[in-house]
Parts: C-alpha cells; sequence; structure tokens
C-alpha cells in the first residue's frame, strides 16, 4: 500500500530501460518503494536497470514484455500482479521513429502507432483492470505534448501519443469512483538517448524532472502534470493559432 504521503512502496515499469522510468524509480526508491518490477524486452539494458536499483535497495524483479504483443499482456501482468499488490504501474515504453522515414516506409510508420498506440491501450486496460480488482493503485502514463496539436515535424509520433493521451483520460474517467487514480504525464522535450541528435526544443526539461514532477502529482492525485509546467500555458496558446499560421511556425 501507498505510505501516506501517496508513495507507492511497490512499482511495476512497463519499459523498463526508459530513461524517465528509471529516474521516477530511484527517486520512489528513495522515498521507501522496495518492490521494483521492470517490464520489457530482455536484454543486457534491463538486467543494468535492476542492477542499479537493487544496489539502492530495492527488490528488483524483471519481466518479459512486448509493447508489440498485446496477445500477451494479459498472461504476462496476471503473473505479476499474482506475487502481491502493486501500488502503481508506470507505462513508459514507446518510440520516436523517424519522421522523414517513417513518411517514406509505411510500415515504420505503423510499427510506431502500435508500440506507442496499441500497446498502450492493451497494456493500460490490463493494468487498470488488475489495479481495480485490488482497489486500490495509481496508473501513470507518460504522454506527451507532441499529442496536444499535430506539427510537420513529428506528426507520425504526435498522433500516436495524441492517441494514448485522449484513451488514458477516458480511462481515467472510467476509473474515477473505483480506488484507481489514473495520470497522465505530458512532458516537452526531454535530454534523453531518444532525442539525442535532434534539435532542441524550448523549454526542454530531464528525465528527472520528469520524475519530480510525477512524484509530486502522485502526492496531490493529480489527473494531469504537465512537464515544464508553463508548457500548459504554450500548448493552451499553440491549440488555437489559426492553421494557417500554425504551418509557418517553426515548430
Amino acid at each position: 500500500m501507498k505510505d501516506a504521503f501517496g508513495i507507492p512502496q511497490s512499482l511495476l515499469v512497463l519499459g523498463g530501460t526508459s530513461e524517465i522510468a528509471l529516474a521516477t524509480a530511484r527517486r520512489l526508491v528513495a522515498r521507501r518503494c522496495r518492490t521494483v518490477w521492470l517490464a520489457g524486452r530482455p536484454s543486457p539494458a534491463l538486467e543494468r536497470s535492476a542492477a542499479e536499483l537493487r544496489a539502492l535497495g530495492a527488490d528488483v524483479h524483471t519481466v518479459a514484455f512486448d509493447a508489440l504483443a498485446p496477445e500477451s499482456h494479459e498472461t504476462v501482468l496476471a503473473k505479476v500482479f499474482a506475487e502481491g499488490d502493486i501500488d502503481m504501474v508506470l507505462l513508459a515504453f514507446g518510440i520516436l521513429g523517424d519522421q522523414a522515414h517513417d513518411e517514406r516506409e509505411p510500415a515504420s510508420a505503423v510499427r510506431v502507432a502500435q508500440t506507442n498506440y496499441t500497446g498502450g491501450v492493451s497494456a493500460a486496460l490490463v493494468s487498470a483492470r488488475a489495479l481495480q480488482a485490488q482497489g486500490h493503485g495509481s496508473l501513470v502514463v507518460l504522454s506527451s505534448v507532441a499529442g496536444e496539436r499535430a506539427r510537420r515535424s513529428n506528426f507520425i509520433y504526435g498522433s500516436s501519443k495524441a492517441g494514448l493521451d485522449a484513451f488514458t483520460q477516458g480511462l481515467g474517467d472510467a476509473l474515477h469512483g473505483t480506488g484507481v487514480h489514473v495520470m497522465v504525464v505530458r512532458p516537452g522535450f526531454v535530454r534523453s538517448k531518444m532525442t539525442a541528435g535532434l534539435p532542441e526544443a524550448p523549454l526542454a526539461t530531464t528525465p528527472e524532472a520528469v520524475a519530480t514532477a510525477i512524484e509530486l502529482g502522485l502526492r496531490r492525485r493529480s489527473e494531469t502534470v504537465w512537464v515544464p509546467g508553463v508548457l500548459r500555458v504554450v500548448m493552451s496558446a499553440l491549440r488555437h493559432v489559426p492553421r494557417e499560421l500554425f504551418r509557418r511556425l517553426p515548430v
């Protein structure tokens, strides 16, 4: 169960090598989270992530999980929940893709959509049902400000995040009053391996800053978290920019 401040004592990360997820796990372990499950494709990176958290004092388990195999999600996640209650599920998997390449290769664009949206829908529904069955817990989903309005430079990725964001909001409404807390996290440009080599956008942030915002959101039982917070105002303005003008903006 969570402590008096809303900090989980057990955590399941879907996307166990995500830099944001690991920064969040490190922060929560420092706040008394003791059991961590890292779900992802078996790899040396997943094992290194587990070893890092074990060194911080957590009891860490790894489990094979593939966002692109939704038919396996129920079986894989049922085994995790069968080991004991999970206070928080962090859905952190996703791929950025290569916009120019993916426009030329539709199969690659579909892979982005299937990973970020279809895989997210499946994993979130399975996790939400398990959390509801145990009567408590938080489902935290990493969305993106890229989903707020499609941009020429990354509309394939942005559209997949827009779908995931809308889905998660609806899921949160469906679970309201059940004891399950659903939180959408909308970071801006995050300096990470995924964005290495890309031009840095204004108001760029870090995995550690996102982790800090997630912890604060858990304490407040927030439904939506922007990182940095000022992006809420910025994106509200951009949503209302006329399309003809929006096309000319360097975004």
